[in-house]
């Protein structure tokens, strides 16, 4: 009578469909209950779904081999592809400041990863397959991981004859100590070098100056008799400042509050609301007059202010100079918010859809505005799979374009880790492409991502599992862990020494650093909860997408060069 019952739920060595989906739900949705056990603070996450996918594939669970292809490449084209849509903005605005050092390290330890990979490739003459795979576990790459066995089989089609080891089995082995590897290093470094966390944090902000990058408005009153006068634009250039917006004026002895033009002339004890960073704001106080008081410039009574949504493609790609919304409807916009950064509203800033602007002017032209700019958050909520498909197909086309490179047995591409990844950064930088955008919102973004990776662990745990035991008995699995220990730590203990003495970097910025390296989150939410502070955070988001691009080349190239 539960025959079906029975077929659906007990190991099957021939699944059909069903039995696959089963299969795939149960390794999710354990992995995920087991992820969230936590032992001293530290949880296995998502990467749970992967070691119970093993178990039920060493107990005798298949997903039937099409349908396991098709979710482990399309899951690691989700994970991927979510994760450029979230890091593009920052990744690309992160080279104006610390980006180009922090990139410059990370990729050192990369390549100084793949010498040693080599090098126990060469001494203790396991297969490139399984090396591989030992270093993908070690550094936790899943996508160096995907590409390998991408290559692999792209080498299989050309020659049949040829059979390979999965390295799926030596990433599983090593990937508990490329997570706690990184960890403990967290650990042992600050000990190490007695980190002082209070003076690190002071000095974070010093030498970054991360709260001048955030836009702060303050009110001037005008006492700088060389200020009389003159237009607002006047005064800029003759006192050469920039980034800075003139939100709000209210004249001396009035209590009507309007949003000035450049040609407005401001007078004597005028007040002005002034945006811009800290530095700059306090700079043009500082040349035009004196901190003030005044309260009847914040009345919103004449002039009101909101966060407008851009929704209508009437908006979308336009320059705010281009909109020209002030000579129109009499209306200043002041900040523009983009993928959890706050931008100054200068004139050729081009608009993105989703982008939220705040503007300043009275309540009918926020009105009329709102009906160019379109301020649909519903519109928003809902997803546009054009967008999201689309961003996929360009991704999945340029990682399929082949690169022939003399003496390798097949071209090398970049995959659908890389390819979507690097499409996913390029889109979410430019806003775009056509009629597709980059917006997604967060609960999306973060939903996809964390289907995308459990597809993916799942897959490849379930196939794993199958000759788990006899192949961790075969190949000693405690000798893996061994030779991953190398590349392991001896990176990152490089990275700690070069960072802290040479580059002279912050121990916070040093945390997400090693983090972002080993493109590892279990390490980085560890380490912001160790240090109670974001700081890694900014800094693993710069070296995450250049890491793992460069994790999948180094990867390539070693299954092409060294396979046999």
């Amino acid at each position: 009578m539960f025959d079906w019952i029975n077929k659906l739920i007990y190991p099957c060595a021939t699944p059909d469909a069903t039995q696959s989906m089963v299969v795939l739900l149960l390794a999710i949705s354990i992995g995920f209950f087991v992820g969230r056990i936590k032992i001293r603070g530290i949880s296995l996450g998502v990467a749970a779904v992967m070691f119970v996918a093993l178990f039920l594939g060493h107990y005798g669970y298949r997903i039937k081999d099409e349908i396991l292809d098709f979710v482990r490449d399309f899951g690691l084209i989700l994970f991927v592809y979510g994760i450029g849509i979230q890091v593009g903005p920052s990744f690309f605005s992160s080279f104006k400041k610390e980006g180009i050092r922090f990139n410059l390290l990370a990729i050192g330890a990369v390549l100084l990863g793949g010498l040693i990979t080599y090098l126990i490739f060469t001494i203790t003459h396991i297969n490139i397959e399984n090396a591989v795979g030992l270093m993908s576990g070690s550094v936790t790459n899943t996508p160096g991981l995907g590409a390998a066995k991408s290559t692999l089989v792209e080498i299989h089609d050309k020659f049949p004859n040829k059979v390979f080891g999965d390295p799926a089995i030596a990433y599983a082995i090593t990937y508990p100590l490329g997570v706690f590897g990184i960890i403990l290093s967290i650990i042992f470094s600050k000990s190490v070098l007695k980190i002082d966390l209070a003076k690190e944090n002071s000095s974070n902000e010093a030498s970054t100056g991360s709260k001048e990058e955030i836009l702060v408005h303050q009110k001037c009153r005008v006492t700088n008799e060389t200020a009389f006068g003159k237009s607002i634009y006047q005064l800029f250039k003759e006192l050469d400042l920039h980034d800075i917006i003139i939100s709000r004026l209210k004249n001396s002895g009035s209590e009507v509050v309007y949003s000035p033009s450049l040609d407005t002339k401001i007078h004597e004890k005028d007040v002005l609301m002034v945006v811009g960073n800290q530095k700059n704001v306090n700079h043009f106080i500082e040349l035009v007059g004196k901190l003030s008081t005044d309260l009847f410039i914040e009345s919103e009574l004449d002039v009101a202010t909101k966060n407008i949504f851009v929704t209508q493609s009437s908006a979308t790609h336009k320059t705010l100079a281009e909109l020209d919304l002030y000579n129109k409807f009499d209306l200043k916009v002041t900040r523009v918010y983009r993928s959890g950064m706050e931008l100054l509203a200068q004139p050729t800033l081009e608009l993105f859809y989703g982008d939220k602007i705040r503007v300043v002017g009275n309540k009918e032209a926020i009105l009329e505005v709102e009906k160019i700019i379109g301020n649909s958050e519903k519109r928003l909520l809902e997803p546009d799979f054009l967008s999201l498909f689309g961003g996929l197909i360009i991704g999945i086309l340029i990682g399929s374009i082949p690169i022939f490179i003399p003496s390798l047995p097949v071209p090398i591409k970049l995959g659908f880790a890389a390819g979507p990844l690097l499409t996913a950064l390029f889109i979410s930088r430019y806003g775009g492409v056509g009629i597709i955008h980059s917006y997604i919102n967060n609960g999306a973004v973060y939903f996809m991502k964390d289907l995308g990776i459990c597809m993916f662990f799942a897959a490849v745990g379930v196939h794993a599992g199958e000759a788990f035991y006899d192949n961790f008995i075969k190949f000693n699995g405690w000798l893996w862990i061994y030779y991953g220990c190398f590349i392991t730590f001896i990176p990152l203990l490089l990275m700690v020494v070069v960072g802290r003495f040479v580059m002279k970097l912050n121990f916070y910025q040093l945390v997400g650093l090693m983090s972002g390296t080993y493109t590892d989150p279990a390490a980085l939410a560890f380490g912001t909860k160790y240090l109670d502070s974001d700081i890694p955070t900014q800094a693993y988001a710069t070296v995450y997408p250049l890491v793992t691009i460069f994790r999948i080349f180094v990867a390539q190239l070693l299954i092409l060069l060294l396979v046999k």
